[in-house]
């Protein structure tokens, strides 16, 4: 979202935080000097294509959420909850 300050022109916001497209190869290829999911996980494995990006960052995703269940309804549960 765009904050006062971005919008009176006090902080840069840079306009697209996604990772480059090559238009050679068909991939999309990591930009270091932005910091996000997307970009670390083309940092990780290379240049890729968007549908395998995609399919790797829902992977993740369901992996987290798993975690996150089973930290939760499991006997791990007594480290981190009190009930």
């Amino acid at each position: 979202g765009m904050t006062f300050a971005v919008l009176l022109g006090f902080v840069h916001c840079p306009r697209h935080r996604l990772p480059r497209y090559d238009t050679a190869r068909g991939v999309l290829v990591a930009r270091s000097e932005q910091l996000n999911l997307v970009n670390l996980a083309l940092t990780l494995t290379g240049p890729m294509h968007e549908r395998s990006l995609c399919v790797l960052l829902l992977a993740f995703q369901v992996a987290c959420c798993a975690a996150g269940f089973f930290i939760r309804y499991s006997p791990v549960a007594e480290i981190f909850y009190e009930d």
